[in-house]
C-alpha cells in the first residue's frame, strides 16, 4: 500500500492498515517534524514495529538529508523480529520502486543488529566460553590494537584472532555490503568471508542508516563511550517496549560491591602492583610516557570534540579536559591509591546494623580516615583504564571486580544528588549470617538517559503498555511534543476483562498482606484456577506478584488437592529464577497446548515469561493475574527512590506503587493478545482492581473493554461470562472487518479527507471567533470619517 501523510509517500508492506497504525504515524510524523520527542502508546499486538519502520524510513528516504534510526530494544528475539520486520519493509519498497534509480536507491539502504560478542563470535577458542565477561576479556586479548600491532611487526609472535585481522585488510566502508542483515544473516556472511561479524557491525554503524540494538548500548555510560559516541546528532532514536526504561536507567548507574568482590579486587591490585614493578626493570618509558600523556589531559587533543564524544553520564565533558590529578598520576602511586580505597572498603563492611548516607557523607568520612580526596576519585575508572593499557594486561576478567571498585569511586565522588549508599550487613531481616553488601544505588532515571535527550534531535518512548502517559516525561525529565496513547479498533469484542473481587463463597480476594495466606483466600484462587482450566482449551498462563507468593500459594494448593483438581485437566509447568529451567519448562508448555493436553504456566510478574514471551493464539486463551503486583515495599532502596521522587519531582509514593503495579499487571494480561485475529480472557483476580482509580492506570485499550458489570463479579459470575464469551468468539464471524478495523486505501483517504474538513472548519471557527473580539472592542465608537469632519475648534 501507498498513501500520503501530508506530502510525505508512506509505502507500506501490506494491502490494509489498521487504523491506530495510520493515527500512530501521523503522530510520529508531527514529532519528527517538529524535532522533538514523543511518548506513544498503542495497543498490543497491532503491528506498531512495521508502522514504526515504515514511516520513519519513508521519512529518510524522502528528505535529502537522510536521519540515522537507532532503534533500541531489550532482548535478542525482538532484536531479530524488529531486524526481519525491516528485511521485509526493504524488500517490498524495491519491489514497489517505478523507477531503476529508485530501486538503487532503496537497494543502498543499510540496515544493521548489534549484540554482544557472545552472541557474534566466531572464533572457536573463544565461543566455547559459557559466560559473556570471560568472552569479552578472551576476545579483547586476540584484538585489541596492541596485539594487532605486534602481529603486524613480528607476524606470529603474539596469539592474534584471524577473522579480526582479516578486517583490517579490508576498505573501512566495504566491511558489509548494502542490504538488511539480521543477526543470522551476519553470522553467514562472517563465515563464508572468514572476518569478525561483532567488529564488522561496530565498524559500519557508521555507514548505515539503522540501526538496532539493546538499551544499553545508549544508556549504560560504560558501554555506549565505546559503541555510540560517534552517532550524529540529528538521528531518530526509538526506545522500543520502553515500559521499564526508568528500571533500565536506574541500573546502569547503579553498583552492587559485596566481600567476594573486595576481596578480589584487592588481590588485583596487588597484581598490578606486581606488573608496574615488572616494566620498570624491563621498559621504564612506556610509564613515563604515558605521565606525561597525563599531565596533560585526560583525552587527547583530537578526541576532544564535543561532537563526536557522547555525553558521559560517569565524567562530565569539562572534567575530560583537566588533567589526571598529581597523586595518581604515578603507576605506582594509583595502585598505592587503589589499595587504601579497597581496604576503607573492606573494613566499612565489618558492621552489624544498616548504614545508609549520601554520596557526600560517604566522601567526608572517607577523607577523615584515609585522607583520599574527591578530585582523584572521580578520576579513578579512566585512570585504571590508561594503566591497564599501558601495563598490556590480558584476561581482563580477572580484573573485573577492581574496574567495578573503579566505577563505583568516580560515580561516587561525581554525582551529589539522586544517588543513596546503603550497607546492608544482612541478606535478609532474618539471616544471622552476616553477607554484606554495599548498595550504591542511582534514584534518578533521568540522570543516565539525560544525555540522549539533550544529545539527539528526537528521542520516541512507545510500548503496548506506558500508562498513565504523564508519569514517563515526570520521572524521565523531558517535555514530549505528543503524547498519545490509542484505542483498539475491532469489529467484535477479542478479549474479554473481568475482575474477580471474591470467590464463590462471598469471600473477598486479595493478595493484600493482611489475607494473602489466609486459608479462604487460597482456597478462592485456587477455585479461580480448577474452574478455568476446565472450560479454557489449550494454554493459561497465572501470573503472581512474586517467587516467594507463588511458593507459599503452590505448596498451600498441594496441601489442599488443588493442583491434583487442575492436573485431571491440564498439565502445569512452573517458572523458576533459573533461565535454563524457565526455558525448558516453557517448551514443555508449547508441546502440551499443540497436542491438544493444554497446560498451564505458573509465573510472576516482572519475569522473564512477563517480558519478553507471546502467548499467541492457542499458547494462551486465558491470563490471569493473581493479586496486584506491588514492589516489595520494605526494600530500602525502594524507599529511598519513593522519598527521592516525591522530593524532586513530587510524584506520591502512593501514585508511583500504584502506576508500578499497573504497568506490570498490563504487561503480564497482555501477553495473551498478540493480534486482531486472536482472542482471549483477561482475568484480574483481586479486589482492588474494582477500584476506579486503580483501573484508570491501565492502558486505554484494555479500559474501554472493561464494562461496569464485569469490573465486580464473584468466580461463579465470571465463569458465566467467560463460557459466554467463548461460545461467541467461537462462531465464524460474518462481519467484514473491512473499513472499521481494517482500512484499505480508500478508507485511508476518506479518513485524510474528513481530517481536512475538520481542520478547516476548526479555522473557520476560529476566524469567527477573532472577528466577534474585533467587532465587541470596535463597536459604540465614533468611525475615522466622523472623527475627521468634526469641528475642533473651540
Amino acid at each position: 500500500m501507498k498513501f500520503y501523510i501530508d506530502n510525505l509517500p508512506i509505502v507500506f508492506p501490506y494491502d490494509r492498515i489498521y487504523p491506530e497504525q495510520y493515527a500512530y504515524m501521523c503522530d510520529l510524523k508531527r514529532t519528527l517534524d517538529a524535532t522533538g520527542h514523543c511518548v506513544l502508546e498503542m495497543p498490543s499486538g497491532t503491528g506498531k514495529t512495521v508502522s514504526l519502520l515504515s514511516l520513519i524510513v519513508s521519512y529518510q528516504q524522502f528528505f535529502p538529508t537522510r536521519r540515522k534510526l537507532v532503534y533500541c530494544s531489550r532482548t535478542v528475539p525482538e532484536i531479530e523480529k524488529a531486524l526481519f520486520e525491516l528485511k521485509r519493509l526493504m524488500a517490498f519498497r524495491i519491489e514497489q520502486a517505478e523507477t531503476e534509480e529508485q530501486k538503487e536507491k532503496e537497494r543502498s539502504f543499510m540496515g544493521l543488529g548489534l549484540t554482544s560478542r557472545k552472541n557474534l563470535c566466531l572464533n572457536p577458542d573463544v565461543a566455547k566460553e559459557k559466560k559473556g565477561t570471560v568472552v569479552d576479556a578472551r576476545c579483547r586479548d586476540l584484538t585489541n590494537s596492541m596485539v594487532s600491532e605486534k602481529n603486524r611487526q613480528n607476524p606470529g609472535s603474539v596469539p592474534v584472532c584471524d577473522w579480526h585481522e582479516n578486517l583490517g585488510a579490508m576498505e573501512p566502508g566495504t566491511l558489509i555490503p548494502s542490504g538488511i542483515w539480521t543477526l543470522e544473516d551476519v553470522l553467514e556472511y562472517g563465515r563464508q568471508k572468514v572476518i569478525c561479524p561483532y567488529f564488522a557491525v561496530r565498524r559500519m554503524m557508521a555507514f548505515a542508516d539503522v540501526v538496532i540494538y539493546s538499551y544499553h548500548y545508549l544508556l549504560d555510560p560504560k558501554v555506549a563511550e565505546q559503541v555510540s559516541k560517534d552517532i550524529s546528532k540529528d538521528s531518530i532514536v526509538v526506545f522500543d517496549e520502553a515500559h521499564n526504561i526508568d528500571n533500565v536507567c536506574i541500573e546502569s548507574l547503579s553498583i552492587d560491591l559485596t566481600r567476594p568482590m573486595l576481596d578480589s579486587a584487592a588481590r588485583s591490585v596487588t597484581k598490578l602492583g606486581e606488573k608496574i614493578e615488572e616494566v620498570k626493570t624491563t621498559d621504564a618509558a612506556k610509564l613515563q610516557n604515558e605521565y606525561a600523556k597525563l599531565v596533560e589531559g585526560l583525552q587527547d587533543a583530537e578526541e576532544a570534540d564535543s561532537d563526536t564524544i557522547m555525553g558521559n553520564a560517569v565524567l562530565p565533558d569539562d572534567l575530560l579536559d583537566e588533567a589526571i590529578p598529581g597523586n595518581i598520576r604515578k603507576a605506582e602511586h594509583f595502585v598505592a591509591f587503589l589499595k587504601r580505597f579497597v581496604e576503607y572498603l573492606r573494613a566499612r563492611m565489618r558492621v552489624t546494623r544498616v548504614v545508609v548516607e549520601t554520596p557526600l557523607s560517604f566522601l567526608l568520612h572517607l577523607k577523615d580516615i584515609t585522607y583520599i580526596e574527591r578530585r582523584p576519585l572521580r578520576f579513578c575508572a579512566d585512570r585504571l583504564q590508561s594503566l591497564v593499557r599501558t601495563l598490556e594486561l590480558g584476561r581482563l576478567d580477572e580484573y573485573a571486580s577492581l574496574q567495578k571498585v573503579a566505577s563505583f569511586a568516580t560515580l561516587v565522588a561525581t554525582y551529589e544528588k539522586g544517588f543513596i549508599l546503603i550497607l546492608e550487613p544482612y541478606e535478609t531481616d532474618n539471616a544471622t549470617v552476616p553477607n554484606p553488601v554495599f548498595h550504591f544505588a542511582c534514584l534518578d532515571p533521568s540522570l543516565a538517559i539525560k544525555p540522549v535527550f539533550e544529545r539527539f534531535s528526537s528521542v520516541v518512548i512507545t510500548s503496548g503498555t506506558i500508562s498513565p502517559l504523564d508519569m514517563y516525561p515526570k520521572m524521565l525529565q523531558f517535555t514530549p511534543v505528543v503524547q498519545e496513547t490509542y484505542p483498539m479498533t475491532l469489529t467484535r469484542n477479542a478479549f474479554l476483562p473481568l475482575v474477580i473481587t471474591r470467590g464463590s463463597d462471598q469471600v473477598a480476594i486479595s493478595s493484600r498482606f493482611e489475607v494473602r495466606n489466609d486459608p479462604a483466600v487460597v482456597r478462592n484462587f485456587g477455585s479461580i484456577l480448577v474452574e478455568y482450566s476446565k472450560i479454557v482449551p489449550d494454554g493459561i498462563a497465572a501470573f503472581f506478584p512474586s517467587y516467594l507468593y507463588m511458593e507459599s500459594i503452590v505448596a498451600a494448593w498441594n496441601d489442599m488437592g488443588i493442583l491434583k483438581e487442575v492436573w485431571k485437566h491440564k498439565l502445569i509447568f512452573v517458572e523458576t529464577p533459573d533461565s535454563n529451567e524457565t526455558s525448558i519448562a516453557l517448551e514443555n508448555y508449547r508441546r502440551a497446548c499443540d497436542n491438544g493436553r493444554g497446560a498451564v504456566l505458573l509465573s510472576v510478574a516482572r519475569g522473564k515469561v512477563s517480558e519478553g514471551i507471546d502467548f499467541d493464539h492457542n499458547y494462551g486463551r486465558a491470563v490471569i493475574m493473581f493479586g496486584v503486583p506491588y514492589q516489595y515495599t520494605e526494600s530500602r532502596i525502594l524507599k529511598a527512590r519513593l522519598e527521592y521522587l516525591r522530593a524532586a519531582y513530587r510524584i506520591r509514593e502512593s501514585e508511583f506503587l500504584g502506576f508500578d503495579a499497573m504497568r506490570n499487571a498490563a504487561q503480564c494480561v497482555g501477553r495473551v493478545l498478540r493480534g486482531k485475529t486472536d482472542w482471549g480472557l483477561m482475568v484480574f483476580a483481586d479486589r482492588r482492581f474494582a477500584r476506579a482509580d486503580k483501573r484508570s492506570k491501565l492502558p486505554r485499550w484494555i479500559n474501554q473493554y472493561i464494562t461496569e458489570t464485569a469490573s465486580n463479579l464473584s468466580t461463579d459470575m465470571a465463569l458465566t461470562l467467560s463460557k459466554l464469551f467463548m461460545r461467541t468468539i467461537s462462531q465464524n464471524p460474518n462481519e467484514n472487518q473491512t473499513g472499521i478495523s481494517l482500512w484499505t486505501l480508500e478508507d485511508v483517504e476518506k479518513a485524510q479527507e474528513k481530517q481536512r474538513a475538520l481542520a478547516l472548519e476548526a479555522e473557520q471557527r476560529k476566524e469567527d471567533t477573532d472577528d466577534d473580539e474585533d467587532d465587541e472592542y470596535g463597536n459604540g465608537g465614533l468611525s475615522d470619517s466622523a472623527l475627521m469632519e468634526v469641528d475642533l475648534d473651540v
